[in-house]
């Protein structure tokens, strides 16, 4: 029996969200198809009539985040740019987008299947670009001065920021996250205020 176009959409909500659970406190590669059928309360030809297989729902997971989190961060980039919003402000928001990382476990998992799928390693590639184009707008809202190479350096310091915030819990964190994200954000924007001279290319 084939699913309904009107019922595709619900179907594959209850598919990935037990996708989601499944993959967390399992693991991708522990989660049979039958495990994830049971899970959503569907038939395992049913999930194989919205998606090729496990790598197709994870590829499906990553994409939907994906979007959502470039929307907020580009928001946050724009807001900066109309001035409608101060830029410690937008640090500070910026940190709490990176401390709402809900599953860490999936979160670990996604970028593990990152290094044996090559199309999920795209994915959270194009997002990555997607967040330096706007931490780039926020490093030289803060510091018009900064060359091109300390903003290249800007990029990867708030990139490195966001994944590391979004993985603290492991680490046994001592401050909540009030205190994180106004921290971290008060001390990223005395960072981007320094004047470091850029330092010397290879071979000078």
């Amino acid at each position: 029996m084939s699913i309904a176009p009107q019922h595709e959409p619900c179907t594959r909500e209850r598919v990935v969200e037990a996708a989601r659970q499944l993959f967390a406190s399992r693991g991708f590669h522990q989660t049979a198809m039958s495990d994830l059928a049971e899970t959503a309360g569907v038939s395992v030809g049913a999930i194989y009539r919205l998606f090729k297989g496990k790598a197709e729902i994870i590829q499906f997971i990553v994409e939907s985040d994906s979007q959502l989190r470039i929307s907020e961060i580009q928001t946050l980039a724009d807001q900066v740019r109309s001035r409608s919003l101060p830029i410690r402000a937008a640090l500070t928001q910026m940190m709490v987008l990176s401390l709402s990382e809900k599953n860490e476990a999936l979160s670990f998992e996604i970028l593990a299947e990152a290094h044996r799928n090559d199309a999920v390693a795209c994915t959270i590639t194009d997002m990555c670009r997607h967040f330096r184009g706007a931490f780039r707008c926020l490093a030289e809202a803060v510091n018009p001065q900064l060359t091109a190479l300390q903003l290249d350096a800007a990029e990867e310091l708030l990139l490195a920021c966001a994944f590391g915030l979004g993985h603290r819990n492991l680490s046994a964190p001592r401050l909540g996250i009030a205190d994180t994200t106004e921290s971290a954000a008060q001390m990223i924007y005395a960072a981007l205020n320094l004047q470091v001279s850029d330092p010397p290319t290879a071979g000078a």
